[in-house]
């Protein structure tokens, strides 16, 4: 590796370690005065793996990385909320919803975002589970904190382009 693609990794990794710093700190003092504190911590993880999500290597991939993160969640989300107003928690629910889940994704011929949907329907149900009062809630909190980490990690990914990476020569833009 040579000094510059040595220095242009070490840039994109402190890029993309800001863009988590970000990301953490909005849902986490966003949220912090309306939700208890586990919900907080839920949503400033959740976050910040949607920022690592998007936060690719180019200013392209990272908006298509974005789209694909947006469709997959906003899908996963309505089948979870849909799912939790019916029903309460249980194995074979998340399975059915990831299976529908899986099924509405091919027919919009997105089978690249099956697998984003999946897990974003098993993290909310299951998180749903931890926290039965108000399990209904869950989907749309994290969505709120998925669209954050878009917007953070998209962002910042493009700020980084531009202001950084110009800096050094490199090409990740």
């Amino acid at each position: 590796m040579t000094t510059r693609q040595t220095i242009s990794a070490a840039l994109f990794a402190l890029s993309m370690a800001i863009a988590s710093t970000i990301t953490y700190a909005i849902i986490t003092h966003v949220l912090a005065p309306f939700v208890d504190k586990s919900d907080d911590l839920f949503g400033g993880m959740w976050a910040v793996v949607a920022t690592v999500f998007v936060f690719r290597d180019t200013r392209v991939h990272s908006f298509s990385a974005g789209v694909a993160r947006l469709v997959a969640t906003t899908l996963s989300m309505v089948l979870c909320l849909l799912y939790l107003l019916s029903f309460p928690f249980s194995g074979l629910g998340m399975a059915a919803v990831i299976g529908l889940g899986t099924f509405v994704i091919m027919l919009l011929g997105r089978p690249d975002d099956i697998i984003t949907t999946g897990i974003t329907t098993a993290v909310v149900l299951v998180i749903a589970r931890i926290s039965p009062e108000n399990a209904w809630h869950q989907p749309l909190l994290r969505f709120a904190d998925i669209l954050v980490g878009i917007a953070v990690g998209v962002s910042c990914r493009w700020i980084a382009a531009y202001v950084i990476f110009p800096a050094v020569g490199a090409r990740a833009r």
